[in-house]
């Protein structure tokens, strides 16, 4: 089941379990949309994967239990800033392939 991670691990900002700009890659590393766009690139800095937009839980138990209010989202913040010019060597190496064939 995914985190929902509360925050981008690059500039912090807020990425509450609703949040459309909220992206993940296979790992669940945690990003907001302009970060993965203007300063990774579609990189993962972690793993090298490429993102995707986080789903949204639902808030109403429409079925079975399966919402926010019983799996709650993660509460635990990785703030960990990206190196700008490790990060820009690292996607200097892979950029060029797409995310499906890293």
């Amino acid at each position: 089941m995914l985190e929902l991670r509360p925050t981008c691990e690059n500039c912090n900002k807020a990425l509450p379990p609703d949040a459309l700009d909220a992206r993940i890659c296979s790992y669940e590393c945690t990003f907001c949309a302009t970060c993965v766009e203007h300063v990774l690139g579609n990189v993962c800095p972690n793993c090298g994967g490429g993102f995707t937009p986080r789903p949204v839980r639902p808030a109403t138990n429409w079925r079975g239990d399966n919402y926010l209010g019983k799996d709650t989202a993660s509460t635990r913040v990785r703030h960990r800033p990206v190196d700008a010019a490790a990060h820009a060597i690292f996607v200097a190496a892979i950029k060029g392939l797409p995310p499906e064939r890293r």
